[in-house]
């Protein structure tokens, strides 16, 4: 893996290049999508599938030339978006360049050029580009962490819920497509057929990049999950998604009018498709924060028809800062799907990997470790019906009994442990992460009066 992270290295900084044309590091991300993905067909020697013209070695031949090899560029940019086959075309559909100086491509082709490809092998391009994506969703200045999920935790998820060969995987909210990866590499020994959606252009073309370096079959689609005309699901295998946050505003098209429960709340709409679409025994792990676990009205029929519908058998409480947000608490809730729509909830495992645990971010970053204990309190079945142990008022995983949860209103914000002052963990909150909560809560307040403003224009 050390060839890996050199390679990474050395790419990321290759952004120095660019700074003085005011590109971000999410633009350089996208433009070295189109560049790393010429590159390396010419590694694996998959350049048969490109147009004549269009390819790694046409760029360098005009090395020395800046002038003619952009002119090159753009029009190799244009014929694999508008004549291209399959992935290429659409990784190439409106590419738009962010270079404006020839001698910038310049730069970076012979840079990328002298790079030593083959010490990673054939198996490690993907995790090159991989690498690049974390590092781009690292950098606080990206602003790309929103839509990365911590591959320690990824993998942590998909460990829990051991997809395999011959399940149809889907994530409604794919991102650039780190759980189909991870789920890819999981039933490495057959296939499973992956489906995917992301609403945002440049995040689905990082997403079908990622997909096509690690070989994962599917479809991959750029959409909205949640509008009226979004993608019906059959019964599927496996759900496992990290939505976005938030409320869908009134100017996106209309929500769509399949799920139970009509709401602009976008993690309790994604949370209504995640179980909706799951067969009976179907898994599922979905990352919502911690709203979704207490808030009263619509929220608490969503809680109430799920833990019907299904077993709604762990909630993982995730420690903060590992996202970029630094504050957002959020939780990882895993069901399985049951055999009839009634009762399939008897008891909800709680597993607080918050409390007690350092402020994570990149002096103290997530790793594998830390996700250990919950794996081996959470047991070798992926529906969660291993024999379990309760831990107790001083460990960190406990079991509560449905009818309990019931007293609370189906409020599963369940808490126990005292921080090492002890004090409850409502009781102290940082500076950062009360400014945090306050932040969210003002978008979506934001987000909800411009739905109803444009609402009323209407009715006018």
């Amino acid at each position: 893996m050390s060839d890996v992270h050199n390679i990474v290295a050395k790419v990321w900084k290759l952004c120095d290049i660019l700074r003085d044309e005011g590109i971000s590091y999410h633009q350089y991300v996208n433009e070295l999508t189109y560049l790393l993905f010429l590159k390396m067909a010419e590694e694996t020697g998959t350049e048969k599938t490109l147009l004549d013209g269009c390819r790694w070695s046409n760029l360098v031949e005009l090395s020395g030339d800046p002038e003619a090899q952009y002119g090159r560029y753009l029009h190799m940019l244009d014929d694999l978006g508008t004549k291209g086959q399959g992935r290429i075309k659409q990784i190439f559909t409106n590419p738009t360049t962010f270079l404006c100086r020839p001698e910038s491509l310049e730069k970076l082709v012979t840079e990328i050029g002298r790079l030593e490809w083959h010490a990673v092998g054939r198996e490690g391009l993907g995790d090159v580009y991989e690498g690049l994506l974390q590092k781009n969703a690292s950098d606080l200045k990206s602003g790309a962490g929103q839509y990365f999920t911590p591959r320690p935790l990824v993998d942590s998820i998909i460990r829990i819920l051991q997809p395999h060969a011959g399940e149809t995987i889907v994530d409604p909210a794919m991102g650039t497509g780190g759980f189909f990866v991870s789920a890819n590499s999981a039933v490495a020994d057959g296939k499973a057929t992956f489906f995917g959606v992301e609403i945002v252009r440049d995040t689905h073309r990082l997403a079908l990049m990622n997909a096509s370096l690690h070989n994962i079959p599917g479809e991959l689609i750029l959409g909205d999950a949640l509008a009226r005309d979004g993608i019906v699901l059959p019964p599927v295998d496996l759900v496992v998604t990290n939505p976005p946050f938030g409320s869908k505003k009134g100017a996106d098209r209309p929500l769509r009018t399949d799920l139970k429960y009509p709401t602009s709340n976008k993690q309790f709409a994604f949370l209504q498709l995640a179980y909706s679409c799951l067969k009976p025994g179907g898994r599922a792990g979905i990352i919502v924060p911690d709203n979704v676990l207490f808030e009263e009205g619509i929220g608490t029929k969503i809680r109430a028809d799920l833990m019907e519908k299904c077993n709604l058998h762990t909630i993982l409480r995730l420690p903060t800062g590992i996202f970029y947000a630094h504050g957002v608490k959020t939780n990882v809730l895993f069901f399985t799907r049951g055999k009839e729509d009634r009762g399939n909830t008897k008891q909800l495992w709680v597993y607080d990997l918050r409390t007690r645990m350092p402020a994570f971010g990149k002096r103290t970053p997530l790793t594998q470790k830390h996700f250990d204990e919950f794996e081996k309190a959470f047991g070798k079945k992926s529906d969660g019906t291993s024999k379990r142990t309760d831990q107790g008022e001083n460990g960190r995983f406990r079991c509560f009994g449905r009818e309990d949860v019931k007293k609370r209103g189906d409020n599963v914000d369940i808490n126990w442990l005292k921080d090492d002052a002890g004090n409850d963990r409502e009781e102290t909150h940082e500076p950062e992460s009360i400014a945090a909560m306050i932040r969210e809560r003002l978008a979506i307040a934001l987000e909800e009066m411009d739905a109803l403003t444009e609402l009323l224009g209407d009715s006018e």
